[in-house]
C-alpha cells in the first residue's frame, strides 16, 4: 500500500481508475478503515469517470498512529465533554486528505465522506476552497450540539461501546453495533465478514477515542459552512439513528446551494443496494463542478 505524509503522520491509501480521470477522494467515518468504502462500490464510481481514492484515518487501519495517552471525556447533560487538549483535530485529518492530493500531484479533486467523513469534507471545503470541485457529504452533521442529542440511545449506546480484545468478541460486538445503527437494508452476514477483515487487518480500539477528540473539538460549523462555494450534494437516511435526517437538512441549508437527497431505506450505513442512486447522485453534483469553473 501507498503512504502520503502530513508532517510526522503516515496517510495509507489506496486508488482505482485511471489517473486521467478527475480524482474523487473518499473518507471514513468514525473508527472506519479506508475498506469500508468496499472495492465494488469504488469501481462503480470509476465506472463514472472518477479516480477514485480512498485512505484510513490516522489512528486507524494502516495509517499512523498518535503517540501518547488518549485524551479523557466525561459526560455532562447526557454528552461527552473533552477534559483534556485534543492532540489534533479535524483541520489536521482534513490535511491528511490534501497531503493525498499533493502526494499524487492532483491539484483538484471532488470529495466525500460520511458520517465523521462527511465532517472531514466539510472541513475541506472551508479551508482549501481553491482544491476542492465538489462535496458530498453522507449521513453527517453540522457540528451544532444541539442536533447530537437527537440520536436513539440504542444508537449512542452501540457507538460509546469498547469492543472485545479477542477476534470472535469483536466480531459479535461489531455485528451487534452495525445492527443498531443500520436501517432495514442490514446485511447480517455481510457485517460479520466485514468486522473479520477489519480485525484481522488492524485492530486498534484506542484509534476511536483520539478521533472522538478531534470531532468535539470542532464545534458548530454551520457559519463557516455558509462560505462554502462549491457545488454541494447532502445524502442522508431517512431512518438514520446516530445521525437523524436533522443532521443532513442542517448540512444543506447551511451551504449555499446544497442539495439533499433522502434515502428512505438508508440508516447510518451504506448498503449496496442503494450504490447505484448515491454514485449517479455523486457524479452529477461533480458535473456541476465542471460547468461551474
Amino acid at each position: 500500500m501507498p503512504f502520503a505524509k502530513n508532517g510526522d503522520h503516515e496517510i495509507c491509501f489506496e486508488e482505482f481508475g485511471s489517473p486521467d480521470d478527475p480524482a474523487l477522494l473518499l473518507v471514513n467515518g468514525y473508527r472506519s478503515q479506508m475498506i469500508n468504502y468496499e472495492v465494488a462500490f469504488c469501481e462503480l464510481l470509476t465506472t463514472h469517470g472518477f479516480r477514485v481514492i480512498r485512505f484510513d484515518n490516522r489512528d486507524v487501519g494502516l495509517s499512523a498512529k498518535t503517540p501518547g495517552s488518549p485524551p479523557t471525556f466525561e459526560m455532562k447533560d447526557g454528552r461527552a465533554v473533552l477534559t483534556s487538549k485534543a492532540p489534533y483535530t479535524v483541520s489536521d485529518m482534513a490535511a491528511d486528505g490534501m497531503a493525498i492530493l499533493d502526494h499524487l500531484g492532483v491539484e483538484r479533486a471532488h470529495i466525500a465522506g460520511m458520517s465523521m467523513g462527511g465532517m472531514i469534507v466539510q472541513v475541506m471545503a472551508i479551508n482549501y476552497p481553491d482544491r476542492v470541485l465538489s462535496m458530498t457529504s453522507i449521513m453527517s452533521t453540522t457540528g451544532d450540539p444541539n442536533l447530537r442529542a437527537q440520536a436513539t440511545p440504542e444508537a449512542l449506546a452501540a457507538l460509546a461501546s469498547v469492543p472485545p480484545s479477542d477476534r470472535e468478541g469483536y466480531i459479535e460486538h461489531s455485528a451487534k453495533t452495525r445492527r443498531a445503527i443500520s436501517g432495514p437494508l442490514f446485511d447480517e452476514d455481510k457485517a460479520r465478514e466485514k468486522a473479520a477483515e477489519n480485525y484481522d487487518r488492524c485492530f486498534y480500539p484506542q484509534g476511536s477515542v483520539f478521533q472522538m477528540a478531534a470531532v468535539l473539538s470542532d464545534g458548530d460549523r454551520t457559519q463557516r459552512l455558509a462560505k462554502v462555494k462549491c457545488p454541494t450534494l447532502v445524502i442522508h437516511g431517512r431512518v438514520d439513528p446516530l445521525v437523524p435526517l436533522v443532521g443532513g437538512e442542517a448540512t444543506a441549508k447551511a451551504v449555499p446551494g446544497a442539495e439533499l437527497l433522502v434515502l428512505d431505506e438508508m440508516g447510518h450505513d451504506l448498503p449496496p443496494k442503494l450504490w447505484p442512486e448515491i454514485a449517479d447522485a455523486v457524479a452529477n453534483v461533480a458535473a456541476k463542478a465542471s460547468v461551474t469553473n
